[in-house]
């Protein structure tokens, strides 16, 4: 069973869903962000989806400010919030608070964005080990909004940014349960594999196309994304087959599933369970409960 499928099952007439997922609060970045579908959002309800153009940045304190918001509107309705999605920055900046960074000018913003179409992520990567290596080492060359946002916070602020940090104790005033998912390696890896030959399938290349006539540009925050980011080396990098497009989507996918796992498997009291256990999971939500009436 998938994410999506659990979700159904153990919510469909409790809760509500706050996507915890940078990709899908994009407007017109369907298949590439593994979207539900319509249908399915009808079924179930879920929030922070089809909020921002792809044109406009979305980071984890508009996450926290927003998902405090849907709770209280859920809440109030008697339903259960309920947070889902693999963005496992977001969940930490939640549950621990956001780090206290000073503003830094869109000019500074716009001169990275404008230097990462032109040299590329590989460039800009180096460069924040050099004055960044602790953050550095966290980020792959595919992560280039993180990678943007923290070389501006260094040049705004003339301090790196892992040098401003999370609290370490959650919140006050937070009462939440922590379940993780978690697969085999292999297993996870076939599934990704899998997931990203279907989003071929239903017309990945042509969401990409459309993208594109809309004026779509690789500098945009939506278009860094994984599922979108790897098509613009069709155009860097004459030589590549729709089929490297692929393999290099797949291969951004596993890479940042691991990454995920590591920055969740961080985080304290977090349950973990196969997908399949729904009637684990099912009863740790019971009792849960049943602690807290």
């Amino acid at each position: 069973m998938g994410k999506t499928d659990l979700l159904e099952t153990l919510f469909r007439d409790s809760g509500e869903i706050i996507s915890a997922d940078s990709m899908q609060v994009y407007r017109k970045l369907d298949i590439g962000s593994a979207k539900p579908d319509p249908e399915y959002l009808k079924r179930m309800p879920h929030h922070l989806i089809d909020i921002m153009d792809y044109r406009e940045q979305f980071n984890a304190g508009d996450f926290v400010r927003r998902a405090e918001e849907c709770i209280r509107d859920i809440a109030s309705r008697g339903m259960l919030p309920v947070i889902s999605g693999g963005t496992a920055f977001y969940f930490r900046n939640f549950i621990y608070g956001l780090p206290d960074i000073p503003p830094v000018p869109e000019d500074i913003r716009a001169e990275l964005n404008g230097r990462l179409a032109a040299e590329g992520p590989q460039a800009l990567h180096r460069e924040l080990a050099e004055v960044d290596p602790e953050t550095a080492s966290r980020l792959e060359p595919a992560d280039r909004s993180r990678i943007v946002r923290a070389l501006e916070v260094h040049r705004g602020t003339g301090k790196p940014l892992s040098s401003y940090r999370a609290g370490t104790e959650p919140r006050k005033g937070l009462d939440y349960l922590l379940i993780g998912l978690e697969r085999p390696r292999p297993e996870l890896y076939e599934r990704i594999n899998l997931r990203v030959d279907i989003m071929f399938r239903q017309g990945l290349l042509e969401e990409m196309k459309s993208l594109m006539a809309d004026g779509a540009r690789e500098e945009d925050p939506g278009m860094k994304g994984i599922g979108y980011s790897e098509f613009f080396g069709l155009f860097k990098e004459g030589c590549l087959t729709m089929e490297d497009v692929k393999s290099r989507i797949k291969q951004d996918s596993r890479r940042y599933a691991k990454r995920q796992m590591t920055f969740f498997s961080s985080l304290e009291g977090v349950n973990w369970f196969h997908p399949d256990n729904v009637a684990g999971i099912r009863e740790l939500i019971d009792n849960f409960n049943s602690a807290r009436s």
